[in-house]
C-alpha cells in the first residue's frame, strides 16, 4: 500500500460540478463525508486505493442515504 495522498476530481451528486478531493492511499478502504467546495452540500465519499495506488470513488448525497 502506499503511503501517500492523492488528488483526485469527481462530480459532486448536487451540482454537477467537478470538484477536487484528497485521498489518502495509505488506507485502503474509507468512508467519510466532506462539504463540495462549489455548493456546500454534504458528500458521501467512498474511497477504495489499491497497491499501486488507483482510487474507485462512490459519491453519494446525503439526502440518499
Amino acid at each position: 500500500m502506499l503511503n501517500e495522498s492523492k488528488t483526485v476530481r469527481a462530480c459532486c451528486p448536487y451540482c454537477g460540478e467537478q470538484i477536487t478531493l484528497v485521498v489518502d492511499c495509505s488506507v485502503d478502504h474509507q468512508v467519510y463525508v466532506e462539504d463540495c467546495e462549489v455548493c456546500c452540500k454534504p458528500i458521501s465519499i467512498e474511497a477504495t486505493a489499491d497497491q499501486q495506488g488507483a482510487v474507485i470513488l462512490s459519491l453519494m448525497g446525503e439526502d440518499s442515504i
